[in-house]
């Protein structure tokens, strides 16, 4: 197949354009990072339509952190990206267009997407839920979160009406757009995979992790992700701060949100705040620890989760998210409601209560073929694809007839 990919950035875009390359078909990816960049990213420059100066504008009125400013650059901003994605796309047919919500309505009216299957992916829950959720958080915290406007909430309700199926990651995205009166035929589901070569833990590693709770050290409980109020920090520094966690060590990993930085200053001496890490250093942060916290409020489908999954740690998370999809059993680890700390705290005091059970956890959880790779991704996306484009067919054949 002939398979454009469409996405403003890079998130999963590049992992899943180059396994299904590696599947046979003929990929492009349209971004805006530069094409000089995208071999770091394991992407032939040749498969890369690019439009930097999308990248640099963005990236510049992002990096002053004002909201305000940056609600007011959105709409010209995805609309620019829109119209030169659709300009491109046009100069050449192709089978499938997979391209972002946001950026896409240009792209879902232009003639382009008429012969095209066209596939919407929307990496978050329903952006109405996912504005009710921030809004939600933010009266709690009471800090003005950023959550979308009127302007983009009604952009991506017309580009869920106008692409022939929606993509989304987790069984919570999907559960989200039923509740807002999405036909569930109109979905499809697609779970994110992970490199597993590079994050699952050795022998070496699971030994060394088992011995540290066996002895009694200090249980190490890492959380990776943006640190925001959004992946639940103010719950986040609610366990931390507790008395029943003052045994344990926590390690928070990721770049620290202009909202967060006054709950993190008061942090107390247990918890230490690595900043951002390149993806390359991730397999040793998650090889050093024992648990993984990720209280999350809202996501599609946070990497992170499938990276501590890979690297065989047991994992306290929301339903919120992947949760659900990747910790299946008390052998992978616990689902706890969104903004329940005390649920946290309930299974953090298990662990460190019943230490020869969670070092047997450790070593059912690093077991192989228990992880998604980006092919198994990749496989399941072109049978999508092929359904999809024999049902277009069929409905084209019938309506001539």
């Amino acid at each position: 197949m002939k398979i454009a990919i469409v996405v403003q950035g890079r998130f999963h875009a590049f992992d899943l354009g180059t396994a299904l390359i590696r599947r046979g078909h003929d990929v492009a990816l349209f971004t805006n990072y530069p094409r000089w960049a995208m071999r770091r990213f394991g992407v032939d420059p040749a498969r890369v339509r690019s439009f930097p100066w999308h990248g640099v504008v963005t990236r510049a009125y992002q990096r002053t952190g004002s909201l305000a400013l940056a609600h007011r650059c959105e709409p010209p901003a995805h609309r620019w990206f829109g119209r030169w994605a659709a300009r491109e796309l046009g100069r050449e047919p192709w089978d499938v267009i997979h391209s972002w919500s946001g950026v896409s309505e240009e792209i879902l009216r232009s003639p382009a997407a008429a012969s095209a299957l066209t596939l919407l992916m929307r990496g978050s829950s329903h952006i109405a839920t996912q504005r009710q959720l921030l809004h939600d958080e933010s009266t709690r915290v009471g800090v003005d979160l950023d959550r979308p406007g009127d302007w983009m909430v009604a952009r991506e309700r017309r580009e869920y009406e106008l692409a022939d199926a929606i993509v989304v990651l987790s069984s919570f995205s999907a559960r989200t757009f039923v509740e807002q009166g999405t036909d569930p035929d109109r979905l499809e589901l697609v779970p994110l995979g992970v490199d597993v070569r590079a994050f699952s833990a050795d022998a070496r590693a699971r030994s060394a992790r088992i011995a540290r709770i066996q002895r009694g050290d200090p249980l190490t409980v890492l959380y990776v992700g943006a640190l925001s109020y959004r992946k639940g920090l103010l719950d986040l520094m609610q366990v931390v701060r507790a008395p029943a966690a003052a045994s344990l060590r926590f390690r928070l990993v990721g770049h620290v949100m202009p909202e967060g930085r006054p709950l993190l200053a008061s942090r107390p001496p247990n918890v230490e705040v690595v900043g951002k890490r390149p993806q390359a250093e991730l397999p040793g942060v998650y090889r050093d620890a024992d648990l993984f916290l990720f209280p999350t409020i809202e996501d599609g489908f946070p990497a992170v989760l499938a990276q501590a999954h890979a690297a065989g740690l047991p994992i306290i998370t929301t339903p919120n998210g992947a949760g659900r999809d990747i910790v299946r059993s008390e052998d992978d680890g616990w689902i706890v409601p969104i903004r329940r700390p005390d649920a946290v705290l309930e299974r953090l005091g298990w662990c460190e209560r019943n230490r020869s059970a969670l070092a047997d956890m450790i070593g059912s959880a690093c077991q192989p073929g228990r992880s998604r790779t980006w092919d198994e991704v990749a496989e399941e996306f072109e049978a999508m694809c092929i359904r999809r484009l024999e049902r277009r067919a069929g409905r084209r054949v019938r309506h001539a007839g």
